[in-house]
Order: structure tokens, then sequence, then C-alpha cells
């Protein structure tokens, strides 16, 4: 047990650090790169990586998997990634990475409507804590409304973020590879494999330069491969399946304070009061939240 309990909140440790630290990853990536063919070679980088790994520690049978698990896999790397995190990469280029980790913040609000949906029935203290994230959610989407920043942006990351709460939610739920890293690198070559089709279909390649990709956004894609998805996501896809999803979703209230602090340091990122008290209200119901479902 102990061992078990310092993995778990080891593995936590890096998705709060790491995961905090990608959203201004990507900001620098799309200064000069295309959002969904980075973000697609990005992850079909780590999982061929993390695939390799596998094969290399445990055998190529350790990749072997059913049709149904495969199948399960796909549609859970196709939410998280193609449809969660291909929305945020699109949306930030044209919002702060601040503010895309604020609204990615409020999915544990999404997490427990999703459970409501299925027949579960939130406790009161729970229901507050919704609806004060809404109200949160309401107050940063407030400069997009006002004409501020593109609102289409936000709206990006909103859609964004309840498609990776449905894949967090239907991981829970479906018959996934039974190696958890296993199921991470199928989850990752589908989702980048996605993200790259989307790109060519948006016409990403026409004009495509590699050579006027500045240095700053090829170690931006760099950092993102290797801690982002190999280290941060994989880290969270085992966690879904050794942790409560209540703790596992507390990420959800640090990572946000981690990429506003760093989108404020090193791109000189503005702290607007709709910012600063919007964030701090979804912080403050998603720590309801979460709180309340670990005590029950």
């Amino acid at each position: 047990m102990p061992t078990s309990t310092a993995r778990v909140w080891t593995a936590l440790g890096l998705v709060y650090v790491v995961w905090g630290s990608t959203y201004l990853g990507i900001r620098i990536v799309v200064e000069t790169m295309p959002p969904f063919l980075s973000a697609g070679a990005r992850f079909l980088t780590a999982g061929a990586l993390l695939a390799g790994i596998v094969a290399w520690r445990h055998g190529p049978a350790a990749l072997k998997a059913t049709r149904a698990q495969v199948r399960s896999a796909v549609l859970v790397g196709l939410l998280l990634i193609l449809g969660g995190n291909g929305l945020v990469v699109l949306a930030e280029t044209s919002i702060p990475s601040g503010l895309a980790a604020l609204l990615v913040a409020a999915v544990p609000v999404w997490l427990v409507l999703l459970r409501a949906g299925t027949g579960d029935r939130p406790s009161p203290r729970t229901l507050t804590g919704v609806l004060l994230g809404l109200a949160g959610l309401t107050v940063l989407c407030s400069p997009g409304i006002g004409g501020e920043i593109a609102i289409g942006g936000v709206l990006l990351v909103l859609a964004g973020s309840v498609l990776w709460s449905l894949g967090s939610f239907s991981a829970s739920k479906l018959t996934l590879p039974a190696d958890p890293f296993t199921g991470s690198a199928y989850q990752m070559l589908a989702g980048g494999a996605g993200g790259v089709v989307v790109g060519l279909c948006r016409g990403e390649q026409h004009g495509l330069d590699p050579g006027s990709y500045s240095t700053a956004s090829w170690l931006a894609l760099g950092y993102l491969v290797l801690f982002g998805s190999l280290v941060g996501f994989t880290a969270y896809v085992w966690l879904l399946r050794a942790a409560p999803l209540s703790l596992v979703a507390t990420y959800a209230y640090v990572n946000p304070v981690v990429a506003v602090a760093l989108g404020w340091l090193i791109l000189d990122e503005a702290l607007t009061w709709p910012i600063v008290l919007g964030g701090a209200i979804v912080v403050a119901a998603v720590s309801v939240i979460v709180s309340t479902e670990r005590r029950g």
C-alpha cells in the first residue's frame, strides 16, 4: 500500500507540474507551426516511442490487445487527444495560454454533469461547486463576449474541455488494454493520426516550410513530446486506472496556476481582472467538487 500510494502521488506530481507547463509550450509551438499537424506529429512521435519502450522492456507480446480493447483505446484517444487537446492547441493561436488553462480547469464540472446524465445523483455540495464553476466560466468568457479576445478561441477551449471530460469518463467505463502503457501508446497514435488528418483537411500542409519554424517552437515541440506526452499523458492514463477519478481530477486546479504563472513570467501575458477573478472562482469550485467527492 505505501508503494502504491507513493506511485500515485508521484504520477500526480508529474501531471500537476508538467501539464501546467504544456500550455506555455503549446503557445510557443503555434507561434510558427501549424496547430493540428504539429499536435499530430507530437503524439505520433510520443506514441511510437512509448510503444517501442513497452516492446523493449516487456517484449512485443506486451503490445497485443483484442479488437475491442483497441477500438476502446482509439475512441478514448480521439476524444482526449484529437478533441480535447487538439481544440486547445487551435484555440491557443488566438487566446493566451493562461486563459486556456483556466477554461480547461472546469473539467471536473463537466465530469459531474456526465455522471449525473448516467444516473448518478451528486450531493448538494457538489452541485453547489458545479454552479460556482459555471459562474467562474461566465466571468472568464466575458472578455470574449466583450470583444477583447477572440470568442472563437474561448468556445474552442470549452468544447475541448467537454470532449476531454467525455474521454476521461469513457476511459473508466470501457475495456482497455490490460497494460496501461500499451493503452496509452494506442491512444496517442490514434489521436496523433487524427490530428494529422484534420490538419491536412484544413490545408495546413500548403506552404509548409519547416525551415521557417523558430528554434523556440522546435524546442517547445520536443518538450511536449518527451514531457507533455510521453511522461505527462502516460502518467494521466495510468492514474485513471490506479486512482479514484475524483483524486485524478485535482490536477485541474493546480495546472492553471502553473500555466498562468508561466504565461505571465515568460510570455508577458496580461493578468486582467476577468482572468484573476474568474480563475479564482473556477479553482474554488473545483476544490469544492473534488473535496466533496473524496469524502464521499
